[in-house]
C-alpha cells in the first residue's frame, strides 16, 4: 500500500495560521493559574452564545456529556423513549441509554442522511418523551417538520450538533421530499443549529469544524431552568460547593480549551466557507462519474465531512483503489447504531440507514485542501469506477 500522501484530516495548516495567537491565548491561562471554568471559560460561554444567538451556552468537557447532561436537564430518564437516528455516532444513542432511557430508531432520508420526520411519527408511542435529531456531516436536519412534530405531541427537542458548529437553517428544501407549514420554515430560516431546540450539544473534539486540542463540549438553551440545571449537573449536582442536591458529573471545560475555542471562534465562519467550496468543487468534478451519488449541496451545510454514496456494491474496492494511490478516506458509519452489539436483536432493520452503511465513503476534507488534491481524489475515485 502506498503512503498516505492525502489524509482525511489535516490540522497543521490552520494550526500554524493562528499559531501566535493560540500561544499568546494559552500563555495568558498559564500565568492566570485559573485552568478549570473560571474567567476564561465563561467568556467563552458569553463569546459562543452570542455567536449562536442564543441565550445560555454552558461548556462541557466533551459533546456526548453534553447530550447526555441536556437530556437530564429536559427530565429523560428510565422508562422513556427518544427518538433519534440509527445512521450516527454511538453517542447519540449512548446517551440515552446511559440515563435509563431507550433510544428509538427512526429511519432517515437517503439524500439528506438525515431524519426522515415521517418515519419519527410512525415511532412516536406513549412513551416517547424527546426528539433528538442529529445534523449528520453538517447537514442542518429537516427542523421545520421537526419542530411541528415536537409541539403537536408535546415532545422535547435536543438537537445533537456535534459535527454541525455553524451550520445555519436554511429551509427544508434543498433534497428534502416532506412538507412543512411554511410560517414554521419561515420562522427557524437563518437560524444556527442549536438554538431551534430546547437544547442543544455541541463537541469540540479537535477533529470538528471548531475543534479545541483535547476535549470538550457545549450545552446551549434559551430556557434559564434548563441552564441552571445544566450548570449544576457538570459540577456534582451542585449550586454551592458542599452543598451538593443531587447526582451529577464532572463535566467542567477547562481553561486551556477553552482559550483555544475563543481564538478559533473569530476564523470559523471563513473556515466553514471554505468547506464549503471544496464540497462544491468535489460535486462539479463526480457529477457525471457513474456510480456516484454526491452528497446534497446547501449555503447553511458546514461540511464536516463530504461523502458520497458508492452504487453496486463497489464502495471498498473503492476507498482500496484510492488507499494505493495514497489517498485516505474513511466510512462514517459502517454499522448503524440499532445493528451494534450492544442492541443486538432489539431492533427491526431501518432499510435506508441499512443500505447507506454500505455505500458511504467520506472523503478528504479542511479548509485548506487544495484545488489540485482536490482534483486528484475526484480521478482517482473517476478511474477507480472505470476500471
Amino acid at each position: 500500500m502506498s503512503q498516505t500522501q492525502i489524509p482525511i484530516l489535516d490540522l497543521k495548516p490552520q494550526y500554524q495560521a493562528i499559531k501566535a495567537e493560540i500561544q499568546a491565548a494559552v500563555n495568558q491561562v498559564l500565568e492566570s493559574g485559573q485552568f478549570v471554568l473560571g474567567a476564561v471559560v465563561q467568556q467563552f460561554e458569553a463569546e459562543a452564545a452570542a455567536y449562536l444567538e442564543v441565550k445560555h451556552a454552558i461548556g462541557v468537557n466533551s459533546g456526548t456529556d453534553a447530550l447526555m447532561i441536556g437530556l437530564r436537564a429536559l427530565g429523560i430518564g428510565p422508562g422513556d423513549e427518544v427518538i433519534t437516528t440509527p445512521f450516527s455516532f454511538f453517542a447519540t444513542a449512548e446517551s440515552i441509554s446511559n440515563l435509563g432511557a431507550k433510544p428509538v430508531f427512526a429511519d432517515i432520508d437517503p439524500q439528506t442522511f438525515n431524519l426522515d420526520p415521517q418515519q419519527i411519527r410512525a415511532k412516536i408511542t406513549p412513551q416517547t418523551k424527546a426528539i433528538m435529531p442529529v445534523h449528520l456531516y453538517g447537514n442542518p436536519a429537516a427542523m421545520a417538520q421537526i419542530v411541528e412534530i415536537a409541539a403537536e405531541h408535546n415532545l422535547e427537542l435536543i438537537e445533537d450538533c456535534a459535527q454541525a458548529f455553524g451550520a445555519v437553517y436554511k429551509g427544508d428544501c434543498t433534497g428534502c421530499q416532506q412538507t412543512c407549514t411554511d410560517s414554521v420554515r419561515q420562522t427557524l430560516m437563518g437560524q444556527r443549529v442549536g438554538t431551534i431546540g430546547k437544547v442543544g450539544a455541541f463537541s469540540f473534539f479537535p477533529t470538528k469544524n471548531l475543534g479545541a486540542y483535547g476535549d470538550g463540549g457545549l450545552i446551549t438553551t434559551d430556557d434559564d431552568e434548563i441552564a441552571e440545571l445544566c450548570q449544576m449537573l457538570r459540577v456534582h449536582g451542585s449550586k454551592e460547593r458542599y452543598r451538593n442536591q443531587m447526582l451529577g458529573y464532572n463535566s467542567r471545560l477547562d481553561a486551556l480549551q477553552a482559550a483555544i475555542l475563543q481564538v478559533k471562534l473569530r476564523y470559523v465562519d471563513t473556515w466553514n466557507q471554505q468547506r464549503r467550496q471544496v464540497a462544491k468543487t468535489y460535486s462539479q468534478l463526480l457529477s457525471d462519474v457513474d456510480g456516484v451519488i454526491t452528497p446534497t449541496l446547501s449555503d447553511g451545510h458546514v461540511f464536516h465531512q463530504y461523502t458520497i454514496r458508492i452504487l453496486d456494491a463497489q464502495r471498498d474496492r473503492v476507498k482500496q483503489a484510492l488507499a494505493e494511490q495514497g489517498i485516505s478516506t474513511m466510512i462514517y458509519y459502517p454499522v448503524p447504531q440499532d445493528r451494534l452489539p450492544i442492541y443486538e436483536g432489539q431492533y427491526s432493520i431501518n432499510p435506508n440507514s441499512q443500505a447507506l452503511a454500505d455505500q458511504v465513503l467520506s472523503l478528504p476534507i479542511w479548509p485548506e485542501l487544495a484545488l489540485s488534491q482536490v482534483k486528484k481524489i475526484a480521478q482517482a475515485i473517476a478511474e477507480s469506477l472505470a476500471n
